[in-house]
């Protein structure tokens, strides 16, 4: 099939967005490219497309867990078979999903980064038929981008074993960062394909204002339909939330404090129109396919162009009249500046940090690589004594230095061992006739249930037994009481990944020079987000698009400061 008769079967599009059908073409020739495409540009299509067209399975490396899954979801609704592995699941869970991508005729895995490296996965490269090496959010592999993650280096390393083209994609690269991500994917010959990055029914909007609740309340009230509006805190989301209700305003906020089954309800009834405003971290909005979002209010300055584009390109997406509202004062730049200082903390105290995460969980010296771990930040402080932001951004920075991963709110499945003997268990007197018609599914649903915990999914067996989830934890409590099963509940954490084993103290190689660079390239964009918002002559737009380096776009005609020069 062409490209565009697979685009109609599965997609039901007769025709390609801008810049796709050349990447599309790019790729079907076996070139590795680099597709440049704003938020909202139709980056999946880009590989799921020529994926497609040809024999094999591709390999999707993404850092978003949120996104993997909704993609597979989507992906399984057109017909298309996929898999995900990612932090939270277990070996059993993974071992499974790699033998189908082996054996089944499965056309896509996705994969998060740090798995990559995993002897597990390493064991398997060479009985997957790869047909595309695909990496989402391609701009996490460069040490000079906004969001450096290591793990995404194990990606070059792959291109020795797979001989597969490299599919990359971001939104958001800088010249430099571009030229960075085709060297770390060992790029047979340089080919980036770049859409235009101008955004004519999105309007870009600033605001110095100290009323910034005022200020929101009046957008809510004038601009018609969807909304989402950015916060760094917690505590103000749940805040201005209330305020807003309080005026009438249909909103709910969302943050990764929230349960799980919460933030999925609340992300569906959005999505549904239920909840016509969502306020929010920027835990929201990754891998939101919505494309009447009116209107994006950030009420605190972003960290950098880069997160400010990405997010406020969640407007507008259908082409119709938006905005992207930044409201900020001059404290917001003092408190940018402060966050600056201690995004990067001594490296005496990194080490430091690094050491006591291992006697948190009473790691010995030269143990504990490749160890997955449950994090509770407030915990560990707690334990310690010490400042939450301050052991956050030290964490990041072991992170960035390569020595361990950081996932953020994992959904860990609850996971079921049958401790007696097969042989034994018609002997037991069980208390609840439902307890044996349990016992009986799990045995026939779950192969290894008796060797070891299986994760099983709380809802298919509820409603097989038909009963509800509550009820199944009970049966599955007294039944653990009972010394029957071992039940371990699911749970939402933070998980550590540990790449070596313990170091001794003096040993931990920080990377002077990288941490110095990185605490450079960091002023520099909190300077370009100051730039932005303080500019009193220059189009919005034109300076968001030369920051990426288009510099040769024209006034825009319709942000706060084309208007005011039309006047």
């Amino acid at each position: 099939m062409t490209a565009k008769e697979v685009l109609k079967q599965y997609w039901g599009y007769d025709a390609f967005r801008p810049m796709q059908e050349e990447i599309i073409s790019a790729a079907a020739e076996d070139r590795d490219v680099l597709a440049i495409l704003p938020t909202g540009g139709g980056k999946s299509v880009c590989f799921q497309v020529p994926a497609m067209m040809k024999e094999g399975i591709a390999l999707v490396v993404t850092p978003l867990i949120a996104l993997m899954k909704d993609q597979v979801q989507n992906l399984e609704a057109r017909g298309i078979k996929a898999l995900a592995i990612h932090a939270g699941m277990s070996r059993f869970q993974v071992d499974t999903a790699l033998n189908n991508a082996a054996y089944g005729d499965f056309k896509f895995l996705y994969l998060s980064p740090e798995r990559l490296g995993t002897a597990l996965f390493q064991s398997y490269i060479d009985l997957l038929n790869v047909s595309y090496i695909v990496v989402d959010e391609a701009h996490c592999i460069s040490q000079w981008g906004y969001d450096f993650r290591p793990d995404y280096l194990q990606i070059g390393k792959l291109r020795k074993r797979i001989d597969a083209p490299v599919i990359a994609l971001t939104a958001t690269a800088t010249p430099k960062v571009a030229e960075d991500i085709m060297d770390k994917l060992d790029f047979r010959e340089p080919l980036m394909l770049r859409s235009g990055f101008e955004r004519p029914n999105l309007n870009y909007i600033v605001r110095r204002c100290e009323d910034k609740l005022g200020q929101l309340l009046g957008v809510c009230q004038g601009v018609q339909g969807s909304g989402i509006v950015y916060l760094r805190s917690r505590k103000k989301c749940e805040e201005y939330s209330a305020m807003l209700k309080a005026e009438g305003v249909s909103v709910s906020y969302y943050h990764a404090g929230l349960s799980a089954e919460m933030r999925s309800v609340r992300q569906a009834a959005w999505k549904k129109g239920d909840i016509r405003v969502m306020i929010c971290t920027n835990a929201f909005g990754m891998g939101i396919d919505k494309p009447d979002v009116r209107f994006v209010v950030h009420c605190d300055l972003p960290d950098s162009p880069e997160a400010y584009f990405q997010e406020a390109g969640r407007a507008g997406r259908d082409g119709k009249q938006s905005y992207a509202v930044l409201l900020w004062s001059p404290d917001d730049v003092r408190r940018l500046h402060q966050l600056d200082a201690q995004a990067f903390p001594p490296l005496e105290y990194i080490e430091d940090i690094y050491h006591k995460l291992h006697v948190y969980w009473q790691i010995p010296y030269e143990t504990g690589m490749g160890r997955q771990m449950k994090f509770d930040l407030a915990d560990f402080c707690k334990h310690f004594k010490l400042s939450q932001s301050a052991v956050r951004n030290a964490i990041v920075y072991l992170e960035r230095s390569d020595h361990l991963s950081y996932t953020e709110s994992v959904d860990i499945n609850t996971q079921v061992k049958i401790v007696v003997e097969r042989r034994d268990l018609y002997e037991i007197d069980l208390p609840d006739p439902r307890m044996v018609a349990l016992l009986e599914l799990l045995m026939r649903s779950y192969t290894g249930i008796f060797s070891y915990p299986v994760s099983i999914s709380e809802d298919f067996v509820a409603a097989t037994l038909g009963v509800g989830i509550a009820d199944l934890h009970q049966l599955l409590y007294r039944m653990s009481l009972e010394h029957v099963i071992r039940y371990i509940p699911g749970d939402k954490s933070d998980v550590i990944t540990l790449h070596h084993n313990h170091l001794q103290r003096g040993n931990v190689d920080l990377q002077p020079a990288r941490y110095e660079m990185l605490r450079e390239k960091a002023t520099a964009r909190s300077e370009a987000i100051v730039g932005y918002v303080s500019e009193t002559d220059r189009c919005r737009q034109s300076y968001l698009l030369d920051y990426f380096g288009q510099s040769d776009s024209a006034p825009c005609g319709h942000c706060d400061i084309c208007r005011a020069s039309n006047q």
